[in-house]
């Protein structure tokens, strides 16, 4: 009989999550959605450029044989800050 009344609890259960959320859910809301400005080029080229440096540098520099830290203050360092300079130009004047 134990049987039974486990399985019962277990549809209990599954119907308590599945399906009793479904009935009561309330009605959506309108939302209204900003569009994404398309990126221009400048960004574009950062991007690409944030990419290409550090792989340059990789090949370069082959930091896997020791000169890990030229790596980093050549090809991470400068992406890294030109970002940062980029982030604070961006802010908006109040």
């Amino acid at each position: 009989m134990t049987g039974v009344s486990e399985v019962l609890i277990l549809i209990l259960l599954i119907s308590g999550i599945l399906i009793l959320p479904r009935m009561f859910k309330p009605a959506p809301k309108a939302v209204q959605r900003k569009k994404n400005k398309p990126l221009s080029k400048k960004a574009r080229a950062g991007i690409v450029l944030s990419v290409v440096i550090p792989i340059a540098a990789a090949i370069g520099l082959k930091p896997w044989n020791g000169n890990f830290i030229l790596f980093v203050s050549i090809g991470i360092i400068p992406v890294a800050l030109a970002w940062a300079l980029a982030w604070i130009v961006s802010a908006k004047k109040p």
